[in-house]
């Protein structure tokens, strides 16, 4: 009897200890949880990620192939409690880093995982580096758990089919040229006739990283991860192409200072020509006024009476002899 006793207290204790001591849990403070019941997920209602905003980023098409139940979410805290029956689904919700060129199914991949190649508009192949940061989202927990086998696979192979589609096409914005004074384009604007994709997708880097923040928002909606921000970091040609390019951008830099001294020299002479007409303006207009005002003063003088302006020349030389040491006088012959 006591034996049958100590089984029945035996499976007791197993019971409680194996599904309800067990069944308590909690979620860490970066972490959120899903309940399944006999393997389906709490449902919210008949809520879709369709009725999300997050769904806006999703063509026609793509709507009714990413159509998710939204899920109930177990926030941070605890403890809770789940039946045998039931399982918890624990999530990392914190931002993580991940280098572009990774591979989730193939880690040697991409130099191990260190460079993305991609081909240019003129068939360069070219190495890109960079991070990308991303997050699992709250608000589509059904896609990463239930939706896909291995999200992130499938957010890298996205990531990398529009890096390279963008690689691939990208043009250089075309500034409309506009002459500086004299007719002479600005350094910038000559060499810029030129294209070198190399240079354009160096040059706009920042464009090229805003492009595909654009263009992975629809992430969150297909995978359930939402990429925050891509940096591309450096744009590797081959060996020769970069000393091909470093000989064009050294050239470019030597014409482009040969031009700026050139520009800088005219504006000089320029600026000089215009001083030294001033100066000479200056001397014509002092030295013309003392004749103006006599002018003037002799007009009066001839206006106040017939013998006023023979009075004055008289006078006038008068002192004039005064002043002098010698005269010379004709004489009138007869």
């Amino acid at each position: 009897m006591s034996v049958i006793i100590g089984i029945v207290v035996g499976f007791v204790a197993w019971f409680l200890a194996r599904y309800l001591f067990a069944g308590i849990y909690t979620i860490n403070q970066n972490e959120r949880g899903v309940k399944t019941s006999f393997g389906r997920a709490e449902r919210v209602g008949n809520a879709t990620t369709l009725s999300d905003p997050i769904a806006e980023y999703l063509t026609a098409e793509e709507k009714p192939r990413y159509d998710f139940p939204q899920v109930r979410v177990i926030p941070a805290g605890g403890p809770y409690f789940k039946w045998p029956w039931e399982r918890v689904f624990k999530v990392n919700i914190s931002t993580q880093t991940l280098n572009m060129a990774y591979d989730p199914e193939s880690p040697e991949a991409n130099q191990g995982g260190t460079v993305l190649e991609a081909v240019t508009k003129d068939q360069l192949n070219t190495g890109l580096k960079g991070q990308i940061r991303y997050r699992v989202s709250e608000r589509n927990l059904y896609a990463y758990l239930f939706g896909v086998k291995r999200p992130i696979a499938h957010v890298m192979g996205y990531f990398t089919a529009v890096l390279r589609e963008r690689i691939a096409n990208f043009e250089a914005p075309c500034a409309a040229p506009r002459p500086k004074e004299g007719g002479i384009l600005s350094p910038e604007i000559a060499t810029a006739a030129i294209g070198v994709s190399i240079n354009d997708l160096r040059k706009n880097l920042r464009d090229i990283n805003e492009h595909m923040d654009r263009e992975c928002k629809s992430s969150e909606a297909r995978y359930g991860i939402t990429l925050d921000a891509s940096l591309i970091t450096g744009i590797d040609p081959p060996a020769e192409v970069e000393s091909a390019l470093a000989a064009i951008n050294t050239a470019y830099n030597q014409v482009s200072s040969d031009i700026s001294l050139a520009q800088a020299g005219a504006d000089q002479k320029l600026v000089q020509s215009r001083t030294a007409v001033e100066i000479e303006t200056l001397k014509a207009q002092a030295e013309a006024e003392p004749l103006k005002a006599l002018a003037q003063q002799l007009h009066e003088l001839k206006l106040s009476g017939p013998d006023a302006l023979g009075a004055y020349i008289r006078n006038v030389r008068l002192r004039l002899f005064s002043e002098s040491r010698r005269a010379i006088l004709e004489v009138p012959h007869g």
